[in-house]
């Protein structure tokens, strides 16, 4: 009976030595291809960078002429010499805090059940790829559902009798339904950037190596322990990054808002969580609306404020990452 010799596996082949033994004449047309595709990449980019190099300088050239302290202090008027930001501004800031406070944590946790808790099956695969597919859903479908679940909640209580919880001069006063108060505002924002939260949460804790978290279990330590005490640190720097870019577009945006039926023209700043208030883009939006232009460069300088606030958020980020980085290594 003849007896079977083993036969040894062929050696891996190299990416070079692919290359190597492919016909010669294929081997300047793959070179041209490479480099045109590298050259229309480069000319796209750049045709990007100049676009908005114009904008840039087309927005400071119309509005810096209105930077300046009082244009900071005032409330918006019909008057263009004396109009400002200040209840644009002072909204943005309670909205985008609202909307960080609630964000972060629950899409932060949703991350973590998913990626180290959640079993792996076809229920939890079904909700990541919902998950994923809502980061791409236009921001003014979110709005409408404020409207319903906020605004209105869903038609359970009359919104002309609402209940009422403290004194309506307080801090502390709370109504339901919410009505078109900040805090509606801020929780229709939160619906906005909550899937990429979760999103850029998860990529984040992919990133760790699962050689900590074999090595921490090995250890004695559970589930959570290694999470808590391993897998969070190493990837707190990637998450943080990933949610102050998130709120930093709900500064942005404008039509989720304005579904709300959040007013264009306020003139009070919000003292509580169900005061009206307004935002940066809806006062973009309503001075570049105006026929005049005065109001144009008031469109222009309110724009340049609103990049100032953009900028800041991104180089926080920046900043956190850093130091996190370094803290971690």
């Amino acid at each position: 009976m003849a007896v079977p010799v083993a036969t040894a596996a062929p050696p891996a082949r190299r990416p070079a030595d692919i290359v190597g033994a492919a016909p010669p004449s294929s081997q300047p047309l793959r070179r041209g291809t490479d480099r045109a595709f590298l050259a229309l990449c480069l000319a796209l980019t750049a045709l990007a960078v100049m676009i908005l190099v114009v904008l840039l300088v087309t927005v400071w050239r119309d509005g810096h002429g209105r930077l300046s302290t009082d244009f900071l202090a005032n409330y918006p008027s019909r008057r263009p010499g004396e109009a400002g930001v200040k209840a644009a501004l002072w909204g943005s800031i309670w909205v985008c805090a609202i909307c960080a406070l609630t964000a972060i944590p629950v899409g932060l946790g949703t991350a973590v059940w998913l990626e180290e808790f959640a079993p792996r099956s076809r229920l939890t695969s079904f909700v990541k790829i919902n998950i994923s597919n809502l980061a791409g859903v236009p921001s003014i479908v979110y709005g409408i559902l404020g409207l319903t679940a906020f605004v209105r909640l869903f038609g359970a209580v009359s919104a002309d009798r609402p209940l009422t919880l403290g004194d309506p001069d307080s801090p502390l006063y709370l109504q339901l339904p919410l009505g078109h108060g900040v805090l509606a505002g801020g929780l229709t924002l939160m619906l906005v950037v909550l899937p990429i939260v979760i999103v850029s949460s998860q990529e984040a804790l992919r990133s760790v190596p699962r050689s900590l978290r074999a090595g921490a279990m090995a250890l004695g330590a559970t589930r959570w322990q290694a999470t808590w005490s391993i897998t969070l640190p190493a990837a707190l720097p990637m998450i943080l990054t990933g949610s102050i870019l998130a709120i930093s577009r709900a500064i942005g945006e404008a039509a989720p808002i304005l579904v709300l039926g959040v007013p264009l023209f306020i003139r009070s700043v919000p003292n509580n969580l169900a005061s009206d208030f307004t935002v940066l883009p809806l006062q973009i939006y309503n001075w570049a609306n105006r026929p005049g232009d005065a109001f144009h460069e008031l469109a222009a300088a309110a724009i340049i404020v609103l990049l100032a606030v953009l900028l800041t958020f991104n180089a926080v980020a920046v900043v956190i990452r850093q130091r996190l980085h370094r803290s971690t290594q």
